[in-house]
């Protein structure tokens, strides 16, 4: 049987991730006991203090908690040496949106993937530079360490840990009964793309808001540094270091996110959009697209379009 131990953490926490793991594990074990086999689960709750119950538990997850990051850290900082030890000892650890931020603060992600809410990206890559924030997906899975993406996101990588200890057939069964896709694997369609610009390179800002006022145009990276008089190669690596994008991924982000805006507020054509934000060549913009938002222009316009009843 596999023990799963869910803290309960001090602050804002997401009751909507204790709830829905509790529900999905115990669920699980509640259709293997109706099929005439043994439950697979033994789930429990651990907390800081004696109102919670806890239990070394083989699998610890850490839901979202909401506030400060690093005031969430500090009140929560006494579960960082038990979610060490717990992997020491043969332990896996997953967590939950951004409880990637406490999971992080031990130090078992350096070097490693890792999946938040997207809107917490800029934030977690100052505080956890030396993790790789992979924002664009859903699930990470290394080396006994589970990560999700935002918000429901959650549900998925839940559906992942049954599907890997309880087999396909109770994952599939599991999705129907909660209702969710169990073939989604990124969150890249919701991101909305703000331009990362909580940094401090004044220059480097200058050059964003360029970018955007002027998307429709042919942009260079030459012409871009020599606004700012510097060379080409100081250039990308001053703006990857403030925007951790190269410059090119920059503009090409900044145009989809215009399109699809467009997408969803207009009826407008494929062509019409992918003209109005400097594209010329079809292929080349469902290709960008697809890689920025896992979906093409046609998939997202079906999706996300504004319904108009007559």
């Amino acid at each position: 049987m596999k023990h799963i131990s869910i803290l309960v953490p001090e602050g804002d926490s997401s009751l909507s991730n204790l709830e829905a793991t509790y529900k999905m594990f115990t669920m699980a074990n509640d259709a293997l006991l109706k099929a005439g086999k043994q439950p697979m689960f033994a789930t429990h709750l651990v907390g800081t203090h004696k109102k919670a119950r806890s239990s070394n538990g083989l699998f610890s997850i850490i839901p979202a908690i909401h506030g400060d990051y690093t005031q969430v850290i500090s009140k929560n900082s006494a579960f960082i040496p038990w979610i060490k030890k717990q992997y020491t000892n043969g332990a896996e650890i997953a967590s939950l949106c951004i409880g990637a931020f406490l999971l992080a603060s031990t130090g078992l992600l350096n070097g490693k993937d890792c999946a938040t809410h997207w809107l917490a990206a800029d934030e977690f890559r100052k505080m956890f530079p030396d993790v790789n924030l992979v924002d664009d997906r859903i699930i990470t899975d290394e080396n006994g360490l589970y990560t999700s993406g935002g918000a429901y996101s959650s549900l998925n990588l839940n559906l992942y840990l049954v599907e890997k200890f309880a087999g396909r057939e109770m994952a599939v069964l599991s999705s129907k009964i909660f209702e969710i896709d169990i073939s989604r694997n990124s969150q890249s369609p919701f991101i909305i793309f703000k331009g990362q610009k909580s940094h401090s390179d004044k220059d480097i800002l200058k050059i964003q808001e360029h970018i955007e006022q002027n998307y429709q145009q042919k942009i260079t990276v030459d012409e871009l540094s020599e606004k700012i008089a510097v060379s080409r190669r100081t250039f990308e690596r001053r703006f990857k270091k403030a925007t951790a994008n190269t410059v090119m991924e920059y503009v090409q982000r900044v145009k989809i996110e215009v399109a699809k805006k467009e997408f969803e507020r207009s009826n407008k054509t494929v062509n019409e959009i992918m003209y109005e934000v400097g594209y010329n060549d079809p292929k080349g913009f469902r290709e960008v697209f697809k890689r920025v938002t896992n979906m093409t222009p046609s998939e997202y316009a079906n999706k996300y379009r504004k319904a108009v009843y007559v």
